[in-house]
């Protein structure tokens, strides 16, 4: 779309919205996305640009400072911008979207005016007349009276400065950052040039020896007038000290093009405009080496100014958003769906340059690819519905995915748990990675070495010693459970659970007997901590016994407790999706299951901000006659959590797990049963809801989902082609083989 078409069309829509009400109807679906959605509420997304799974993206930083109301050193922060916050440090470069541990927030860009100042406190500005949108943001800062201007490439930021008359500064600051890592070097090129390098890593604090680098080079469109590195100096005590003049102080090196190294460094280009001038800046960025980051920048921006990069990227957005298009519904509908849609595609994102090298795990080897090899696999959370969500839409963008994991196998000998650039962080518990593989291979996505995946599995299930995708495996493979000996050890027995079932399926399919029975039977054991009195899970001793004192509430608001990982005996009750029906006579049949899964949400006790219980609004459609539940329960828990607003998010945003529940939920659809081909129906949210599918994985074009209203209450019947469903239910075939599904209401 032409950008003039572009700004007719934004202006047609004010008109309509002022005079014959909301009406959206001409808009394209990159122009509901808002980007500020989810950065209040510890939501830690960004209203920042980048490209669709980009490399590099710019974020706003305003965490750094008393000024700020959350302060990223005085307490747990993952982000680098919380709507909240008013003092403004500088634009980073490379940031993590809807992650729960600080990492990156590096390589800080600072336009001020006149004389140059080094130190952040004093530099920092408030701001104002915030404006954030797809692959755009743009916002006033104060002190300074500029106006600052960013849009980003696959792996380049590009800012656009507009500056008063008088002396101008663009300050590159490498000592500010949200990771905790220190360590950077840097390299005045030319007047119009600088190279180098930030460190991050200690993701959630842990695996500091698997720090890594991050290459840059930055390109200005003016030479400056004068350029130079700063470098602060610790403070020394003692006999030395007395001899030291710049003890404490900051260096500044003017004119030089010497490659300066420190914790606490940066570089300023420093302009005297005789008018209101505009300086843009083009920051490459490599996980490899300098030479990567500049070829990068070249060749993805090359001589394109900041207007013909941001189209490019807003076009790139506006095709993978239009990959499902919705009609009907409100406006504020389709801007929480679409921003939903957006965050899904941006983790996991691209970490190979553009020539394909990227570094290996373990760093030891620089790997190529002749597709896209890519990172930030948080997947405790994202295989319950994001990377699902992914294998419908976006196959050949899972296929590079799932990829990318046997490369890590090959790479560090194990699936992946929660890789970082190339870093295992080993978070969170259990062994997704095997789910979602399965997941997209029964769905049709088969182009991969199959054998070599479900050998992986088998690794990972079946070693016992030195296993670190499995902690405790021995004693679950013994026992059926793991003991109090662990940590979260009923949660992580549930997880093993899920992904033994997971193996169960794709060992079926191979023909593999044997291993579908061992796995079959693995998988069920969560029935030996079943309390029957309490109709809930709970931990046992390493002798078998129940450990005592337990508060099934324990565990609540994310608190530490015994038997559970970020949560609590309720929110974990019915996290076994592969066996809800065995779950169900456990508890005394459907009546005793109803009144315990409707417990969960009238003790509240259902957290919408967390993974383990994101499902249950959907189990009511289990029991026959109960479905309506679910149809209320998803609308209302979709209207109290997700809004046009920063704090539109329930919470963390998981990488896009927040918001794939929401895309989900809104077209009327649930994949309930990781690893399961399968879907459970609720009411649609918009009239109708048009997925394009990809003809190299799916044989229609096409699959559409309508809902027929006579009254806004229970669903009447659903059909798929004209044809009764008769199930609440849908296989993953069926669905995406038909033409129609159709959700009628009463």
């Amino acid at each position: 779309m032409i950008l003039t078409k572009k700004i007719t069309i934004q202006a047609a829509c004010v008109f309509n919205m002022l005079f014959f009400g909301i009406n959206a109807f001409a808009q394209q679906p990159a122009e509901f996305v808002n980007p500020l959605i989810g950065t209040s509420n510890y939501g830690a997304t960004s209203p920042g640009p980048i490209a669709p799974r980009g490399m590099a993206s710019i974020s706003p930083f305003n965490v750094a400072g008393a000024q700020n109301r959350l302060e990223k050193d005085s307490q747990w922060l993952s982000n680098p911008y919380v709507n909240e916050n008013t003092f403004l440090t500088g634009f980073s470069q490379v940031n993590l979207s809807g992650v729960g541990c600080p990492d990156l927030g590096v390589i800080l860009l600072m336009p001020t005016t006149g004389a140059v100042e080094t130190n952040h406190l004093q530099y920092g500005s408030a701001y104002s007349k915030e404006v954030s949108k797809t692959a755009y943001y743009s916002v006033n800062i104060d002190k300074y009276k500029v106006k600052g201007e960013f849009t980003a490439s696959k792996r380049v930021g590009v800012s656009k400065f507009t500056f008063p008359k008088g002396q101008s500064n663009i300050l590159l600051n490498l000592g500010l950052g949200l990771t905790n890592e220190e360590g950077a070097m840097v390299k005045v090129v030319s007047s119009t040039e600088i190279e180098g390098m930030r460190t991050g890593g200690s993701f959630c604090y842990n695996s500091p020896e698997d720090a890594y680098p991050v290459y840059f080079v930055a390109k200005f469109s003016k030479p400056a007038d004068k350029f130079g590195v700063w470098k602060k100096t610790p403070k020394y005590e003692g006999v030395e000290a007395q001899w030291m003049g710049y003890n404490g102080k900051t260096r500044m090196m003017d004119n030089t093009i010497k490659t300066v190294v420190g914790d606490s460094i940066g570089t300023y280009f420093t302009y005297k405009f005789a008018k209101e001038e505009t300086v843009e800046v083009k920051i490459g960025v490599s996980y490899v080496s300098i030479e990567n980051a500049r070829e990068n920048l070249e060749k993805e921006t090359g001589n394109k100014n900041f207007d013909a990069v941001y189209k490019e990227t807003y076009d790139e957005w506006n095709e993978e958003l239009s990959k499902i298009l919705v009609e009907g519904g409100s406006y504020q509908d389709k801007v929480i769906f679409y921003t939903a849609l957006y965050h899904t595609l941006i983790h996991p994102n691209t970490l190979n340059d553009i020539n394909g090298e990227y570094p290996k795990i373990k760093r030891t080897k620089i790997g190529k690819t002749t597709g896209t090899r890519y990172t930030v696999f948080s997947l405790w959370d994202t295989y319950r519905n994001m990377h699902p969500l992914t294998s419908l839409v976006y196959p050949k963008q899972q296929s590079d995915m799932i990829k990318s994991m046997l490369d890590m196998y090959d790479e560090n000998g194990w699936l992946p748990k929660w890789e970082l650039n190339s870093t295992e962080t080993f978070t969170m518990v259990g062994d997704p990675a095997s789910i979602v593989i399965v997941d997209a291979c029964l769905k049709g996505i088969q182009d991969f070495d199959i054998y070599k995946a479900y050998y992986a599995m088998l690794k990972g299930a079946d070693q016992t010693e030195n296993n670190p995708l499995r902690p405790g495996l021995k004693e679950y493979i013994e026992k059926g459970y793991l003991s109090t000996n662990y940590a979260g050890p009923v949660s992580t027995t549930q997880e093993y659970n899920t992904s033994d079932y997971a193996i169960s399926l794709l060992a079926k399919a191979l023909g593999e007997k044997d291993d579908y029975k061992r796995f079959t039977k693995r998988s069920l054991s969560y029935q030996k901590l079943y309390d029957k009195d309490l109709k809930l899970l709970r931990p046992r001793l390493a002798n078998g016994k129940w450990y005592e004192p337990f508060d099934p509430e324990a565990g609540s608001n994310f608190q530490t407790n015994v038997g559970f990982i970020e949560g609590n005996a309720w929110q974990y009750a019915f996290m076994v999706p592969h066996d809800i029906k065995g779950l169900m006579k456990l508890m005394g049949g459907e009546k005793a299951f109803s009144d315990q899964l409707q417990k969960v949400f009238d003790i509240k006790q259902f957290d919408m901000a967390n993974e383990p219980d994101i499902a249950y609004p959907y189990l009511f459609n289990y029991i026959k006659g109960e479905e309506w539940k679910s149809q209320e329960m998803v609308k209302k828990l979709v209207r109290e959590y997700f809004r046009n607003e920063p704090k539109g998010l329930p919470g963390n945003d998981d990488t896009g797990t927040m918001s794939a529940w929401l895309v989900y939920s809104m077209m009327g659809i649930y994949p309930i049963s990781p690893g399961d081909p399968i879907y459970t129906i609720t009411t649609p949210m918009f009239d109708k809801v048009t997925i394009k599918l990809d003809p190299r994985y799916y044989k229609k074009e096409s699959v559409v989902i309508e809902r027929e209203i006579n009254s806004d209450d229970k669903i009447k019947q659903i059909q798929l082609d004209g044809k009764p469903l008769n199930s609440y239910f849908i296989s993953h075939d069926a669905f995406v083989n038909g033409k129609t599904l159709k959700v009628i209401q009463y």
